[in-house]
C-alpha cells in the first residue's frame, strides 16, 4: 500500500478533531443543530488553517445520512465517499486553473438540477479570487437567489481580490493562524499515533518553523522522519531546518552577561565555520533573551519550557540585569534590520554584538553620581594637572569587578536657589528625574530636609518614581539621607530650566539682531529687496 503523507492521513474528519478555530466551529455547528444553514460560505485565512477541511466537513455534515448535524456519522455511504474524494454532489472547483467566464457559466448550467445521491448538491470553489470579474458577475445571481438543494462554499487566502458584492452575499468566516503551543500539543499526539521517538525541542522546532500552519507542520514532520531516518530529535531538526545550535546562542549571551569582548568574537568564528544564516542566529539570540526576560519576572517558568535548557535560562537569568535583557532584546532586532546594509552578514552580526558591549548600561556597583563626585576636588585638595582625566571610569569589560570606590567629599555643603542646576548636575540626576529636579526651586534646606518649590504644571507630572530617584540621587551624593517635600506654588518660579530658556531665546535675539546688521545681509536687501525670516535664524553657540 502507497505511503499517505501525514498531513492527508491525519486530515479531520469531524469538527470535534480540529484543532484551534474555535470561534467558527462553534457557528457552524449552532447554525447546522439549528436548521439556519446560510446557502453560501466564505472561508479566508493562510496556508493550511484548514479552510478546505471546514468545507469539507460541512458538506459532510450537510449530506450525513442521519440527518443535518454537526456531528456526522462518518460511516454512512455518503460520509466515506466525501471523505474519499468521490462523492457525486460535492463538486470541488480550482478557481486557479477555471478562471474563464465559460468555465463558470458550464459549472452554474448544472446548478438547477437536484443533487443525485445527497440532500444537498455542495459547491466547494477553492482559491476563490482567481476567478476572473467576468466570473464574479457570472456568479452574482445564483448565489442570490439559489435553489433550495445547493449550497456554496467558498475558500480564498486573499478576500481583498472579491468584489464587494460578493462579499456582501456570503457569511464570512476568517480562519486564524494557529500558535506555535498548539501546532506543537497536535505533532506529539500524532508521534504518539505514529509509535514515533521523539524530543520535545525538535516538535518545539517544527511548531514555530510552521509559522502557524499545521498543513505545513505535519509536511516538516514528514521531511525530518525521512530525514532523520524515523528519529526525531533536535539535532536533526535544526541541520534539517538550517537553524543554529543552541549551544552557539548560549555561549554568546553568556559571554555578553561576563563583559567578555575577546570571547565573544571568538563565538563568533566558531559559529562561522558552520557558514550560518546571521539572520537566523540573531532570530535564535531574540528568542532566547525573551525566554530569559519571562524567566526573569516567573522563575517557575524555565522548568515548564520544553525549547530552551532550564539550566543555562536560570544561570543567565541570574547573571543579566533586566535592563541588559531589554537591550540585548532590541538591538538584536535592530541587527535584523540593519543586516541588509552590512557589507557581509558576518560584520553586520558582529556590530549587533559589540553594540550590546558599547551601549550596556552602567553596573549597580557604580552608584549614580560616583564619576561626578570623583571628579569635583575635596576641600583643600591639590587641583588636577592640566590635561588629567576627569573622570576615571574602568574598561566596559571590568565595569561589573571594579570595587566601589570610596565616597568624595561633596562640593557643596549647602542646597539654595543660586547651587541648586550645579547641585543636579552633581548628582548626576538623569531622565525624567533630571528634568522634573531643573523645574523647582528651593525653598529651603535645614536638618537634611529639603523643601523644593514646584509651579502648578510639573506638579501635575510628579510621580513617586520621580521623588524617590530625586532623593536617592541627593543622598548619594551627600552620603546621608536627604528627606524632600514639594510644594506648589501659584507665582512664577525662575528655575534653572525657565533660566536657561530665557538665556536661550536672548542668544536668538541676539543672534537675530546681528545678522540684520551684517553687511552683506543690508546689500542683499538694498539690492534685491529681500527680507529675512527672523524665526530661521539660529545662533552658532
Amino acid at each position: 500500500m502507497s505511503y499517505i503523507a501525514l498531513a492527508r492521513k491525519w486530515r479531520p474528519k469531524r469538527f470535534a478533531e480540529m484543532v484551534g478555530q474555535e470561534h467558527v466551529l462553534r457557528a457552524l455547528s449552532n447554525a447546522l443543530d439549528s436548521g439556519r444553514v446560510h446557502h453560501a460560505f466564505l472561508f479566508t485565512g493562510t496556508r493550511g488553517v484548514g479552510k478546505t477541511t471546514v468545507a469539507r466537513i460541512l458538506a459532510k455534515s450537510l449530506n450525513c445520512e442521519t440527518g443535518v448535524t454537526s456531528n456526522p456519522c462518518g460511516v454512512c455511504a455518503a460520509c466515506r465517499e466525501i471523505d474519499e474524494g468521490r462523492f457525486v454532489d460535492l463538486i470541488e472547483v480550482d478557481a486557479a486553473s477555471r478562471t474563464k467566464v465559460d468555465d463558470t457559466r458550464e459549472l452554474l448550467d448544472n446548478v438547477q438540477y437536484a443533487p443525485t445521491r445527497g440532500r444537498y448538491k455542495v459547491y466547494l470553489i477553492d482559491e476563490v479570487h482567481m476567478l476572473s470579474n467576468h466570473s464574479f458577475n457570472a456568479l452574482l445571481k445564483t448565489f442570490e437567489e439559489p435553489p433550495p438543494h445547493v449550497k456554496f462554499l467558498l475558500a480564498t487566502t486573499d478576500p481583498q481580490k472579491l468584489p464587494v458584492t460578493v462579499l456582501s452575499r456570503c457569511l464570512q468566516f476568517s480562519l486564524k493562524r494557529l500558535s506555535a503551543s498548539l501546532i506543537g500539543e497536535r505533532l506529539k499526539f500524532i508521534a504518539g499515533a505514529e509509535n514515533l521517538q521523539f524530543e520535545p525541542a525538535a516538535v518545539a522546532l517544527l511548531a514555530r518553523a510552521a509559522d502557524g500552519s499545521m498543513r505545513d507542520a505535519l509536511s516538516l514532520m514528514d521531511q525530518l522522519i525521512a530525514f532523520g531516518g524515523g528519529n526525531l530529535s533536535e539535532a536533526n531538526s535544526r541541520s534539517m531546518l538550517g537553524t543554529i545550535d543552541r549551544g552557539h546562542v548560549t555561549r554568546i549571551i553568556d559571554a555578553l552577561a561576563r563583559q567578555d569582548g575577546p570571547g565573544l568574537l571568538a563565538h563568533v568564528r566558531d559559529l562561522d565555520r558552520d557558514a550560518p544564516d546571521y539572520d537566523r542566529a540573531l532570530i535564535e539570540m531574540a528568542a532566547f533573551l525573551q525566554r530569559i526576560a519571562i524567566v526573569q519576572i516567573v522563575p517557575d517558568a524555565a522548568q515548564q519550557d520544553e525549547e530552551f535548557d532550564a539550566e543555562a535560562l536560570t544561570r543567565l537569568a541570574g547573571a543579566i540585569s533586566p535592563e541588559d535583557v531589554q537591550l540585548y532584546y532590541q538591538i538584536a532586532l535592530g541587527g535584523r534590520r540593519d543586516l541588509a546594509m552590512a557589507p557581509e552578514p558576518r560584520v553586520g552580526f558582529e556590530m549587533s554584538l559589540l553594540r550590546m558591549l558599547a551601549f550596556r548600561p552602567e553596573t549597580a556597583e557604580a552608584a549614580p553620581g560616583a564619576a561626578v563626585r570623583a571628579a569635583a576636588p575635596a576641600k583643600g585638595a591639590a587641583p588636577a594637572k592640566a590635561g588629567a582625566a576627569s573622570v576615571d571610569r574602568p574598561p566596559p569589560a571590568r565595569a561589573a569587578a571594579a570595587p566601589a570606590a570610596a565616597p568624595a567629599a561633596p562640593a557643596f555643603e549647602t542646597i539654595d536657589a543660586g547651587n541648586w542646576a550645579a547641585v543636579v548636575e552633581a548628582a548626576a540626576m538623569s531622565g525624567m528625574t533630571r528634568q522634573f529636579a531643573m523645574n523647582c526651586v528651593p525653598a529651603a534646606f535645614d536638618n537634611d530636609l529639603l523643601r523644593l518649590q514646584c509651579d502648578q504644571a510639573i506638579t501635575d507630572r510628579r510621580s513617586k518614581t520621580t521623588d524617590d530617584k530625586l532623593a536617592q540621587c541627593l543622598s548619594t551624593y551627600f552620603g546621608r539621607e536627604i528627606r524632600v517635600v514639594f510644594a506648589t506654588s501659584d507665582a512664577a518660579l525662575v528655575t534653572p530650566a525657565r533660566r536657561r530658556a530665557m538665556a536661550e531665546q536672548d542668544k536668538i535675539v541676539r543672534a537675530a539682531a546681528a545678522f540684520e546688521e551684517d553687511p552683506t545681509v543690508k546689500g542683499l536687501r538694498e539690492r534685491f529687496g529681500a527680507d529675512v525670516d527672523a524665526t530661521s535664524v539660529k545662533p552658532t553657540n
